[in-house]
């Protein structure tokens, strides 16, 4: 909690006045979690190219508010904490269904998923802080794979 305080820049008591435990600050994260994939998968479903282009193009690790709130619930989640692992897996079932809701194919959706989640995981944690390691055309490219993909899919 004294860490969780120092990086928030407030006091541990004022911490502690609203997260009493780590429990209540891991929920807490989790709720957040929420509210920012929501906000998330709501734009997939509005991207005029699609869900799937969307996934896809926007798998890249910005340290955005949502960026760093799922690498802190994956820590967690790595550390087995239950909440953590309960929470990753409903917000990833969400994005999977809003891909398949629009792809109408559980195995294409996962596979376009699945292609976005290992760009994902690529640039949080192999890029250097401010570094993308895919490029702009590499991006094209992949998107390119995800058409294939969906179109094999129907």
């Amino acid at each position: 909690m004294d860490a969780v305080a120092a990086a928030a820049a407030v006091s541990k008591g004022g911490l502690l006045y609203h997260f009493p435990s780590k429990e209540a600050l891991v929920a807490g994260l989790a709720d957040r979690l929420r509210h920012l994939a929501d906000l998330d998968r709501d734009a997939m479903r509005a991207d005029p190219e699609g869900a799937a282009r969307y996934y896809v193009r926007t798998s890249i690790f910005e340290d955005s508010a949502l960026d760093r709130a799922l690498v802190s619930m994956a820590r967690l989640a790595q550390q087995g904490h239950p909440t953590a692992k309960a929470s990753l897996a409903e917000i990833q079932d969400r994005w999977l269904d809003a891909l398949e809701a629009e792809l109408g194919n559980r195995t294409t959706a996962l596979a376009v998923k699945l292609l976005g989640d290992g760009l994902y995981y690529d640039a949080a944690f192999f890029a250097s802080a401010g570094s993308a390691r895919t490029a702009a055309g590499e991006i094209g490219a992949l998107l390119d794979v995800v058409d294939l993909v969906v179109r094999a899919g129907h």
